[in-house]
């Protein structure tokens, strides 16, 4: 019992929800700059990429309670979701599907970030675990709601993100174990 409490203690000091309330407020000013492409109703975000990069600075436990603030930040309202969009509309909308996949991926690529964070290759294969997933997620949900066949949806929401949503986590891959060396360094991780 006394172990349960001093892992609470030490998840919830000052230090820990000051660097989540950090990054769920970069997480709320980087998603709204989506750009739309023509050919899908899924816009780019820069949303994972700053999952990518709050899974090195906090850990997959606490990068997952700063997107889902995030995402309770979007629901009631505030426009935090891509496009400066907010409400329970944009989650059951076409693109609601990513924004619950986010939180596995979280968990995923976090867990293989936390445990091989010296294994590039690992953490690389997490994200692109995570990446799947989420995609797995959206391309029901997007399929289901926009009444598209299963591989309209893959080419819509999944085919044309793979090249840049690959670059996000190559560049959260090669700086994010620097960040994470710092802060560590300086005793703020």
């Amino acid at each position: 019992m006394k172990e349960a409490t001093k892992s609470n203690e030490k998840f919830l000091t000052i230090q820990t929800m000051a660097a989540i309330a950090v990054l769920t407020a970069l997480t709320c000013v980087l998603a709204p700059l989506a750009i739309t492409i023509p050919i899908s109703p899924v816009p780019i975000s820069l949303t994972n990429l700053v999952i990518y990069f709050g899974l090195y600075v906090l850990g997959w436990k606490r990068e997952t309670v700063s997107y889902i603030i995030y995402l309770l930040i979007g629901l009631v309202g505030l426009p935090v979701f891509s496009g400066g969009t907010a409400g329970p509309a944009k989650l059951l909308g076409p693109t609601g599907g990513y924004l619950i996949g986010f939180i596995f991926m979280t968990v995923i690529a976090g867990i293989m970030i936390d445990k091989f964070s010296q294994n590039m290759f690992l953490c690389m294969l997490g994200m692109i675990l995570g990446t799947a997933v989420c995609y797995a997620f959206g391309t029901a949900w997007l399929a289901y709601e926009a009444h598209m066949t299963a591989k309209a949806a893959l080419a819509a929401g999944v085919l044309p993100f793979i090249p840049g949503d690959l670059g996000k986590m190559i560049l959260a891959m090669l700086i994010g174990p620097q960040i994470r060396k710092a802060l560590t360094k300086a005793g703020i991780r």
